[in-house]
């Protein structure tokens, strides 16, 4: 398995729908999977949620799961083959459900013709066309003027930049696909569409209601999510900046920018970070990325995401297990070269609950990285001390120890954190030991190398995170 401290994540497929793949996609450095509910129905999401949890139990693994919510997607229905828009065509878009084709095309979305106005732009599949807003009868009828054609197929994705659509973050489908979720405890859940930070609230309040120990990570790809990030990485567990749907809500020169804003903001406050989006969409179709797709993933990787996601590229693909070789050695191979940090200094300065745990995690990572330590050991039941260590960076492993399975897998995708379960809380020393013989089997560390140790004192009270240690392996 890779050890890359750049996490990868794949979404499962008709490609990858196999046990036997599966594996060989771990094997090759997939570190979470992912469902698409977009495109995945209950029993086939049930089917590829055990088989994942088997291949932890049967392989020792701690791979997690994301289940990401289709959200208030906009989409056309079935389209007839061999349609084609010309530049100066009409398109009527309507809400009656039949088959469409050059002239006419069902909205899945019943408020569309209320919420649009005349002038406004319309983008299907990604923006590959583009149109013009020339009437509606404020019911059930729009119709459009073609500025930029191209073949129109089915069910593809519709973006109104310039709309404010009335949908609700969470809709029926996403509430329903949230409750299997939900049932078999899915590490973490993927918000489309955010808006404002009262999305992600309505979305943890559900989960809470549950008692379930699933995370959320908003998906940012809404000019109005832009404008509210600060607020949005204040509640939310993780960030994924989802460049497909961004970069046709907004200027798409503005969408390397907004990736570097984020990502610097999400370290600050200790937040993972995802990049997505056709990071390696050639490798569809070839064995091989173009160069620009190596620079992408690269530069990712150099700005300090936590992890980089595919999606077509292991879901339908021609290639998923080549695509997660070529992208795990385009990881290691920038990881190797030590320029892997974040853009500014960031210890605690606000004396609150969490200051002293704080405090701590920022200085182990700063010394870790000044003695040249091999590892970094914590104890945690919540993972809260893996995620801040992790959000400064440092140069050494990350291993987190804990007795909460479901944190094990969580931290699966956090940037450099390894887990393990440990749950002898008996005596500082006696845990210290047993930890580091731990890291010394499995490889991470060698007789003389320096570690950093960090926990609670006493330990077995498990409370505030207050005592930092240096040791060195026997």
């Amino acid at each position: 398995m890779s050890i890359n401290k750049t996490k990868i994540i794949a979404t499962l497929g008709p490609a990858t729908s196999s046990k036997e793949t599966l594996l060989k996609l771990v094997n090759a450095g997939v570190n979470v999977f992912r469902i698409n509910f977009s495109h995945s129905n209950h029993d086939d999401a049930e089917a590829l949620i055990k088989i994942i949890r088997d291949l932890n139990n049967e392989h020792g693994l701690n791979i997690a799961l994301l289940a990401d919510l289709q959200g208030p997607k906009l989409r056309i229905g079935e389209v007839e083959e061999g349609a084609i828009l010309e530049p100066g065509d009409v398109l009527k878009f309507t809400n009656k459900d039949q088959l469409g084709n050059a002239k006419q095309v069902f909205m899945t979305y019943s408020q569309f013709a209320a919420d649009v106005t005349v002038g406004e732009r319309i983008l299907i599949d990604d923006g590959k066309i583009l149109l013009e807003i020339l009437s509606t009868n404020g019911i059930d009828e729009v119709e459009a003027t073609v500025i930029q054609g191209g073949p129109l197929k089915s069910k593809k994705g519709v973006n109104l930049p310039n709309t404010k659509i009335s949908l609700p973050c969470l809709t029926p489908k996403d509430l329903a696909d949230l409750q299997v979720a939900i049932k078999h405890e899915v590490e973490w859940i993927g918000l489309s569409f955010v808006r404002s930070a009262a999305d992600v609230a309505e979305l943890k309040a559900i989960i809470k209601e549950h008692n379930a120990p699933c995370q959320v990570i908003s998906k940012i790809e809404k000019p109005e999510a832009v404008v509210e990030i600060d607020r949005i990485i204040e509640e939310t567990a993780a960030i994924m900046v989802a460049r497909g749907d961004l970069g046709v809500e907004v200027p798409m020169q503005s969408v390397p920018l907004i990736q570097k804003m984020i990502v610097d903001k999400c370290h600050k406050k200790g937040r993972p970070v995802v990049i997505a989006t056709q990071m390696m969409e050639s490798m569809i179709e070839n064995m091989t990325p173009t160069r620009a797709e190596v620079n992408d993933v690269a530069n990712s990787v150099l700005d300090g995401a936590d992890a980089v996601m595919l999606s077509g590229e292991t879901s339908v693909g021609k290639h998923p297990v080549e695509v997660i070789k070529a992208m795990s050695k385009i990881i290691s191979y920038v990881e190797e070269s030590g320029q892997v940090s974040t853009k500014h200094e960031n210890p605690p300065t606000h004396r609150d609950e969490r200051f002293i745990t704080d405090s701590i995690c920022y200085n182990a990572s700063k010394i870790a990285d000044q003695i040249g330590a091999k590892a970094i050991l914590t104890m945690t039941f919540s993972g809260y001390t893996g995620f801040k260590i992790s959000s400064h960076r440092p140069r050494t492993n990350i291993v987190v120890f804990t007795a909460n399975r479901s944190i094990l897998n969580t931290v699966s995708l956090v940037w450099g954190v390894r887990g393990y379960f440990y749950d002898k809380m008996e005596s500082t020393d006696n845990t210290f030991a047993e930890i580091k013989q731990i890291v010394k089997d499995r490889g991470i560390v060698k007789s003389g190398d320096l570690i950093v140790k960090i926990a609670s004192m006493p330990i077995e009270a498990q409370g505030t995170t207050n005592m930092l240690k240096i040791s060195q392996i026997d």
